[in-house]
């Protein structure tokens, strides 16, 4: 069994908990059709943005003509997101008194995102340049020795940096099935977070999906590399084969003939 602190450390290399999280887009890469309607939290925003000084939750909502407790609500998610701030005010008697709220510029963090887009843009770019599966798969290496650097030079059993790396995987979505066939390891992978960009540039997102399961696995000093990946060697399924590791083992790049011909 794979030592359960170093299943710590994968989760810890692949998980940001954070404010952020809570405030991104439900769309996945995020192509621009996922940003939510303008509402009430606008409403608030727009009389924070609009006032001359700092506002109470009262003075906000009679504003709006609304119940201060809705106001608190959208206050709340405002203040996590970073767009407002709430600030302590010196009391002048009696009890305590009520905080005030003012607006923080700074571009909406729950506007809408396109990293789709992005994406593509950026994978266009490697599929028309010569070496770009090449450049792709060192993109990945060094994305899997980037996740897992804090556990560079660390030395595991085969099948514990085989369930490190399936850890890893399953936190980045693939949704990972370690299998064996006629003694080979070989892991699936259910899942492709980015599918949208494999109809179009497969050549270069599995390229990067095979660099970053290397680069893991070096990184995990393991004694086995991974050294092929079959994208969907069935319809739900694409198949990551491992060996013993060699100084070539994990170094399998295609070669410009072979990138011509792939983009046939």
């Amino acid at each position: 069994m794979v030592p359960a602190s170093l299943l710590a450390e994968v989760r810890k290399s692949t998980v940001q908990p954070g404010k952020t999280a809570a405030i991104r887009s439900e769309g996945g890469l995020g192509d621009g059709r996922s940003g939510r309607s303008p509402g009430r939290r606008d409403e608030v925003l727009a009389v924070l943005r609009a006032a001359s000084g700092p506002l109470s939750i009262a003075e906000i909502a009679r504003l709006l003509g609304v119940h201060p407790n809705t106001v608190r609500f959208h206050l709340d998610v405002l203040i996590d997101a970073g767009q407002v701030e709430q600030l302590p005010v010196a009391p002048t008697g009696r009890g305590r008194p009520p905080f005030r709220f003012r607006y923080r510029s700074g571009m909406d963090p729950c506007g809408p995102r396109n990293y789709l887009l992005l994406a593509e843009i950026l994978t266009e770019d490697l599929a028309v340049r010569r070496g770009g599966r090449t450049r792709a798969m060192e993109a990945g290496r060094e994305w899997g020795r980037g996740l897992l650097g804090s556990l560079a030079a660390t030395e595991v059993a085969a099948t514990d940096a085989v369930d490190a790396l399936s850890e890893l995987l399953a936190e980045l979505g693939f949704a990972p099935e370690q299998r064996t066939a006629n003694g080979e390891l070989r892991v699936g992978l259910r899942n492709c977070p980015f599918l949208d960009l494999v109809k179009t540039r497969s050549q270069i997102v599995c390229s990067l999906h095979l660099g970053l399961m290397q680069g893991a696995m070096s990184a995990l000093g393991s004694p086995v590399a991974v050294t092929r990946l079959d994208p969907f060697a069935e319809p739900d399924l694409c198949l990551a084969h491992l060996a013993p590791a060699t100084a070539d083992a994990a170094r399998e790049v295609p070669s410009d003939a072979q990138e011509k011909e792939d983009s046939r």
